[in-house]
């Protein structure tokens, strides 16, 4: 039997030699078909990579800093911006158009496209010496762009964070960086000061000081590295995502004298010196789409213009006639400038009143590059390209502006919310507002207030005292009729209000603890040479692990946060 087997084997493999020998006595027709299905599959995939490049836009996003909804001159002639104005009136203007108030979260929601309640930055802005960044588990923008084959770029204003190199916009998804990583610097300087005594240089290129730039106006160094990376870079090889983050029209208020004397007969010295930095912004506008005409980007291009919050009066802005400044979450505060200008429109030279929110831009840009928005779980943001496209229906019909459980009096918990919490919702038409909205003054542009103090106290956010348990601490506004916000209904509206405050309980669900840790001394510049830079080891544990949760010993203190914010907001929840 072992004999008769050992022979079946012998001829199965005779057999299996005398096939493989008569495929191989025609190896030329093999390997001409072998070759031929390659060539046509890389064919394939050739014409499918030029397709989609082909259909990916270069995506120009121009962020301004503290530009009012009166400073641009399609709203407010005096204000003279006749690029801008061009541009938005051969594009999509957005009249409908929502950001935060302050500098942070505004720029949070744009990296991330989520709510400040789900990043944990609900309370006020970072400070340059707080070891606090976006979140390190939190996907981004320029992150899901680049996985979509985009070369992309940042210059200008970070503020987002720095205290480890982790924390760097070349950490979060840009190839390159050119810009400060504070809050606000000198134009001129790149000083940057978080309170008296406490002032360092701050101008990067990428994860280096970018030294020796002294003298230099900020908004034209940051406007000739923007058109020096569409010069170099190839339209044709791949598309470009170029994110100018003007740091005008913040203060300080400086600009070339030149761009002062239009405005010559303005009576306020801080509204004429602030119009002139938003012609600065004009003049630098015009330089970049020139750029992107010249270098063969235009044609297939996307240009997004937008505010990162409302204006502050005290230093020459204005929100007239809207109600509130930058810092308040009245409309004055959130409601801001915008507009879409691109050859790629369907429908173009219109206005759009649709609702559209900052976080919109990140799906709505990843949809446009071709990316996968499947990977960005838990996004706050829609895809509104078909809305400013086409003028279809927008699919967002409601804003969580915040909820800032930190920005309030202590006080005994109350049924359903806790209306002493400062939050603001809109939904649909109507508007609500707990706790302490922020200075609710109507300031005309001619009537501006005196600066009653540095621009860092004018950002941190202090938790006003309630003289009595009656205070007012519930407005609600129909925005659609009154967007001005001069009639309160909540008296009127109870049923409104009820509705409104569910959906602060809904959304507070879901709410991540505040992360606003102290200042670390070890981030003074005096340390680093004088500049302001990382100052965290990446051995040392990361501040956002502790926050998170992912050191065992630090259990315990996270459940605590989490339950003291729910306590604070709510006793039902």
């Amino acid at each position: 039997m072992r004999a008769a087997a050992m022979a079946l084997t012998a001829l199965s493999v005779f057999f299996s030699l005398d096939c493989l020998s008569a495929h191989r006595s025609k190896p030329d027709q093999v390997q001409i078909q072998v070759q031929e299905q390659s060539d046509r599959n890389t064919l394939k995939d050739a014409g499918t990579e030029a397709k989609k490049k082909k259909n990916q836009p270069h995506i120009l996003f121009i962020l301004t800093d503290d530009q009012g909804f009166n400073d641009i001159g399609y709203h407010n002639p005096t204000i003279k911006t006749p690029t801008l104005d061009k541009l938005a009136a051969e594009g999509v203007t957005l009249e409908n158009y929502y950001v935060q108030p302050i500098c942070t979260p505004s720029r949070s929601q744009l990296i991330t496209g989520r709510y400040q309640i789900h990043t944990g930055l609900q309370h006020s802005i970072i400070r340059p010496r707080q070891p606090s960044c976006l979140p390190s588990h939190m996907d981004t923008l320029p992150e899901r762009l680049r996985e979509a084959g985009y070369s992309t770029h940042m210059v200008g204003k970070w503020h987002l964070g720095f205290y480890r190199k982790a924390c760097l916009p070349t950490k979060k998804g840009f190839d390159t960086f050119f810009g400060s990583l504070t809050g606000s610097v000198d134009y001129y300087s790149y000083g940057s000061c978080d309170g008296p005594g406490l002032c360092g240089y701050d101008l990067h290129d990428d994860e280096g000081v970018a030294w020796g730039q002294e003298g230099k106006y900020s908004t034209t160094l940051f406007t000739q590295r923007a058109r020096k990376i569409l010069e170099t870079h190839d339209p044709t090889d791949r598309p470009l995502f170029l994110l100018l983050s003007l740091q005008a029209v913040h203060t300080p208020l400086q600009t070339p004298k030149s761009y002062i004397y239009p405005y010559r007969d303005m009576t306020n010295v801080a509204r004429r010196k602030f119009a002139a930095m938003v012609s600065t912004v004009d003049e630098a506008v015009r330089n970049v789409t020139y750029a992107l005409r010249k270098y063969g980007y235009y044609r297939n291009s996307v240009i997004i213009y937008s505010t990162d919050n409302g204006a502050q009066p005290f230093t020459g802005g204005s929100n007239w006639p809207l109600r509130g400044r930058k810092g308040t979450y009245w409309e004055g505060g959130v409601r801001g400038v915008a507009f879409v200008h691109s050859p790629l429109l369907k429908r173009r030279r219109r206005v759009s009143k649709d609702l559209l929110h900052i976080t919109d831009w990140f799906p709505t840009l990843v949809g446009l590059a071709g990316g996968n928005i499947s990977k960005s779980p838990g996004l706050d943001g829609f895809d509104v390209w078909p809305t400013i496209s086409e003028g279809k229906e927008s699919p967002r019909q409601e804003i969580l502006h915040n909820i800032d459980p930190l920005h309030k009096p202590l006080q005994p918990p109350q049924p359903v919310w806790d209306t002493s919490v400062q939050a603001a919702i809109r939904v649909r038409d109507w508007k609500l507002l707990t706790g302490d909205p922020g200075h609710g003054d109507w300031v005309p542009p001619q009537v501006l207030a005196t600066l009653p103090g540095p621009w860092w106290n004018l950002e941190r956010a202090q938790t006003t005292s309630f003289k009595t348990s009656t205070h007012k601490t519930v407005w609600l506004f129909n925005i659609t009729a009154d967007p001005c916000e001069r009639q309160d209904l909540a008296d009127q509206r109870p049923d409104v209000v009820q509705q409104l405050l569910a959906r602060l309980v809904h959304y507070n669900q879901t709410a991540v603890p505040v992360y606003f840790p102290p200042d670390d001394p070890r981030a003074n510049p005096e340390l680093h040479e004088g500049a302001w830079v990382p100052w965290v080891d990446e051995e040392e544990d990361s501040e956002e692990d502790k926050y998170q949760g992912k050191k065992c010993k630090l259990c315990k203190l996270q459940s605590f946060f989490l339950k003291l914010n729910t306590r604070m907001i709510s006793n039902r929840i």
